[in-house]
Formats: C-alpha cells, structure tokens, sequence
C-alpha cells in the first residue's frame, strides 16, 4: 500500500505516519475501531508470445489420411547469457549469445527439409503428415505441451511422434533413438537403417539412462498422451547451452544423413498397414493402466 494513501487512514484513527516514520525507536500502538479491506489488483507488465509453427501434408489413402505422423523439433534456445555463476550460458569475451545451432538450430532444420522431401513424393505417403516446430521447450517443454493439450487432429489420431532434438555434433556414423525399447518404432528404424546402408548411421539405444533424456524433450508430452515416439539425438557436448553452440560447428553432412534415416523411418511409418504398437509394460510405466 502507498504510503500517500495509507497516511489520510491513520490520521482518522488518531496516528501519525510521518511522525512514526522519522522516530529514533520503533513503537507499536493498537488502533481501536479499525477494519482494513485490501483490494490487489495484477497487470501483467508486458507480454510475450512464442508460436508454433504446424505444417499438413495430406495423406493419399481415402481412410488413413485421417491418422497422422509427426516430425517435430523445437525453434527457442536459452537467449543471451546470464549473470557469471548463475549456472546459465557464460558470456565469452563479447560474445554473449547462445546460439543453439545444434540445440536445437539442428532438429528445426531437419524437420523443414524433411518437409520439402515429402512435398516433392508421388505419390504422397498413405497416412497424413505433421511437421511441427515448437516454442518454449527450454522453458519447460511449454510449445509441445500446449500443442499435445490443443492437437490440430485428434490425439488418438497421431500415430507416432519422432522428434528431432541435437543432431548436428558427436559421432560421424551413430545417433541414438532413445525410446526404442517402449514401442515396435525401434525395430522399424533398425529394418529402415539396414536397408539405407549408403547412409552409413546406426541407431543405437539410450545411453544415458541416468540423464532421463526421456522426459526433456518435447516427445515426451506425446508419449504420455499414448503416442508411441522416438528421440534422435545426439548428446550433449561442451558447446551445449553455451555461446560456443555455433553454426560453423555443425557437421551438416552427418545431419543430413541423421535426417534422411528420419524422413525413410517416417515415410515406412506413414505407409504401413498398421499404426505402431506401444511395448504393454512401457505403456502402463509411461501412459497409464489402458
């Protein structure tokens, strides 16, 4: 409360404010007869928006154009650097901009060539296509969120999720899909990547289970709403969420094959017969009791 409106109140009741204001001791004395009615009232000061951007490509086949497979990525990184010893990206010299070039420059890019691939097929895969690139997830996985809360199709819908998150650094000829075990999307990518040999990229499965890399990234609100996923990715290294994540260090030929084994998964995805089929034990972990 200000003191300019608070002072007319306690002059009524027989107080000084000013006079209490400038004493050398602190005294209390009880005001008899008083009632305080307190109204606050929040204004946001100002308002920020992050979108998602959502591209469709329909399906050719008359009944399962209605079920759809999603390529997603994120588009925000961490901004500018914190305060030194805030555990934030660091500034270096005058450089105090987090790039994110891989984290995830990398993951949005791929999503968007992948997009042009499926654009140019004839004819266009049986099953609809979802191109997804989201705000917020270094806030807190907040676009996806939102996105898997509001779908642009019904949930039940989306048959799969495979998202794309850090692909750009680390090993020329290996990318992990991390949730091969919860779903029959891992043995695909492993008959995918067997047939694409002249990609020369193995997916392996998670090998940093102490990490929980599981449930950091934006698959992960798909998987709770039972969407089957997988998360390529390709570990974190000294440049993550630091200014040193930058373009020049991508190594975009690796990426490019990291998303050509991505879009070759989706498009097996997007034509067969039956819609992935979850792991039951991961399903019950992951999902809930069905």
């Amino acid at each position: 409360m200000r003191a300019s409106s608070l002072q007319p109140l306690l002059a009524a009741l027989g107080a000084d404010l000013g006079a209490a204001q400038s004493a050398g001791t602190f005294t209390v004395k009880p005001l008899t007869g008083a009632q305080f009615h307190v109204h606050a009232r929040i204004l946001p000061a100002d308002e920020n928006v992050a979108p998602n951007v959502v591209g469709i490509l329909e399906g050719s086949d008359p009944k399962l154009r209605n079920e759809y497979v999603i390529f997603s990525a994120h588009m925000d990184h961490i901004g500018v650097a914190g305060p030194r010893g805030s555990g934030q990206c660091q500034a270096k010299g005058a450089d105090s901009i987090c790039n994110g070039a891989d984290d995830d420059g990398s993951g949005t890019v791929a999503v968007m060539e992948i997009a042009e691939a499926f654009a140019g097929m004839h004819p266009r895969p049986k099953r609809s296509i979802i191109f997804l690139n989201v705000s917020g997830e270094e806030k807190g996985l907040w676009g996806s969120e939102y996105f898997s809360n509001h779908p642009a199709v019904p949930i039940t819908n989306i048959v799969a999720d495979l998202n794309i998150d850090m692909i750009g650094r680390n090993w020329r000829d290996t990318i992990v899909a991390i949730g091969k075990e919860h779903s029959d999307l891992g043995a695909t990518l492993n008959q995918v990547a067997a047939s694409h040999p002249e990609l020369d990229m193995r997916p392996i499965d998670d090998i940093w289970p102490d990490q929980d890399f599981y449930r950091r990234s934006d698959h992960f609100n798909f998987a709770k709403k039972g969407v089957p996923i997988l998360f390529f990715f390709n570990g974190t290294h000294e440049d993550y969420h630091q200014v040193g994540d930058s373009p020049d260090k991508i190594d975009t030929e690796k990426e490019s094959r990291v998303a050509q084994l991505v879009f070759y998964l989706g498009a097996e995805v997007a034509n067969a017969a039956e819609r992935p089929k979850w792991n039951p034990d991961s399903y019950r972990t992951i999902v809930g009791s069905k």
